[in-house]
C-alpha cells in the first residue's frame, strides 16, 4: 500500500475507533482491484450509531484530504453506509451484515489485512 494511503487508513482506523465502531479493519486492495487501494470495514452498533458516526466523518474526511464521491444527506436504514473515496472506500456495517456479506473473505484479502 502506498505510504499517503497507509497514513489516512491508520488515522481513519483510529477516528473509527474512537467513535466506538468495532472490528475496524484495513485490507490493502491495491493488487485487487483497478479502482481503490484499500477499504477500511468497521461495524456499528445501530442505525443511529451508523448516522451519527457518518455525520461526524465528514470532518476527518476533509483534514485528511479525501474527496467522497458518493455523499449522501442521510444514510439508509439498512445497516451498511458505502463511502466511495476514491482511494479509500469505507464501509460502516451492522454487525448482521457485516458477518452476511463478509468482504474479508469474499476479497480473500485476508493475507492482505493491514
Amino acid at each position: 500500500m502506498k505510504s499517503d494511503i497507509k497514513e489516512k487508513t491508520d488515522k481513519l482506523k483510529a477516528y473509527l475507533e474512537e467513535h466506538r465502531c468495532g472490528d475496524v479493519t484495513v485490507i490493502d486492495m491495491e493488487h485487487e482491484c483497478s479502482w481503490t487501494d484499500a477499504f477500511v470495514i468497521a461495524t456499528v452498533s445501530s442505525v443511529g450509531h451508523l448516522r451519527g458516526v457518518v455525520h461526524q466523518l465528514w470532518g476527518e474526511l476533509n483534514e485528511l484530504g479525501l474527496t467522497v464521491n458518493n455523499r449522501h444527506k442521510s444514510p439508509g436504514d439498512d445497516g451498511w453506509e458505502l463511502i466511495d473515496c476514491g482511494d479509500v472506500i469505507i464501509h460502516l456495517m451492522s454487525e448482521e451484515l457485516r458477518s452476511f456479506y463478509n468482504l474479508e473473505k469474499l476479497w480473500k484479502a485476508t493475507e492482505n489485512l493491514v
